[in-house]
């Protein structure tokens, strides 16, 4: 196991960053857009303690899955075609993924974590990668320890997790690609970048990972034809360093509002040293009113 995701990271380079200049959803988006140093951070950190994380629960799983599953059961699922074991899989996992990623925008503790991942602004490939590890620990196990847990074959268990892993990089990716008639049973960029929308009417919208039908069924979706989200984001403080973003949800919300505060203030200054200007450089505008001027999504 590539425990860091050097390998997936270069594979992900290779397929998306030509996609994303051939047929971009947003073509003035640069490939080395704001924070991407700091979402790499996250790529290969966070990685190496989600798949730690995810790695404990299962081998407890499976261990408490043997005693409390009938062998039975287990061998019944494990001798099931391939496909159709994914396919199984597809509906189990995202079922279990729709219900905790809807638990984290609901709850306002819950959502302090993954107002980590909503607080990108432009989005593409590696936005996939800025998480908060408890929340990725929890939404994933929601997902896959109840297939561990059933006794689903190995093969077929790889297959469903190389889907699971690549879908997510498609689906937060600047990409412009349709899926036609399927839109409304596999999940796709148009699907999921609307959910990270600042958008009024997209707030709270599309939480399936894989299967845009259960939004559908569930009265959360939100896809209008044709159209595609302009901006990003939420109006949450949190800062834009890694470090500083584990430690978020764990802070008072003035003391990250001041955290985030400062530390803009301080990338400011290295800016104006940087340059070596005899008068300040004017600021970004979302700089220092990106909070007040964007929604939650």
């Amino acid at each position: 196991m590539d425990w860091f995701g050097f390998k997936e990271f270069l594979i992900a380079c290779l397929i998306f960053v030509p996609l994303e200049r051939l047929v971009a959803m947003h073509p003035e988006q640069k490939i080395f857009r704001r924070d991407w140093g700091n979402d790499l951070v996250c790529l290969f950190l966070n990685g190496f303690l989600i798949k730690l994380g995810l790695v404990i629960l299962v081998v407890g799983v499976v261990a408490a899955a043997g005693w409390l599953m009938p062998a039975g059961v287990r061998a019944s699922v494990a001798g099931q075609p391939y496909w159709l074991q994914v396919a199984q899989m597809v509906i189990i996992g995202d079922i279990g993924f729709y219900c905790a990623h809807r638990a984290f925008h609901a709850v306002p503790w819950l959502w302090r974590f993954h107002a980590i991942h909503h607080s990108i602004e432009e989005l593409d490939w590696l936005a996939a990668a800025r998480v908060h590890p408890i929340d990725q620990i929890s939404t994933k196990a929601a997902s896959l320890l109840p297939i561990f847990a059933l006794g689903f074959s190995e093969i077929a268990i790889a297959m469903y997790l190389t889907l699971y892993y690549w879908q997510s990089f498609l689906i937060h990716s600047n990409v412009r690609i349709r899926f036609g008639p399927l839109r409304w049973l596999l999940a796709s960029p148009e699907f999921h970048h609307w959910h990270h929308s600042n958008d009024a009417q997209a707030r709270n919208k599309n939480f399936a990972g894989q299967l845009p039908l259960l939004d559908l069924l569930l009265g959360t979706l939100h896809m209008p034809r044709g159209k595609a989200p302009i901006r990003y984001g939420i109006d949450d403080p949190v800062p834009r360093r890694y470090a500083l973003q584990l430690l978020y949800p764990f802070q008072r919300a003035s003391e990250a509002r001041d955290a985030s505060r400062d530390a803009d203030n301080n990338k400011y200054r290295a800016d104006f040293n940087d340059a070596g200007s005899s008068s300040p450089p004017s600021r970004p505008a979302l700089t220092t009113d990106r909070f007040n001027a964007i929604g939650t999504a």
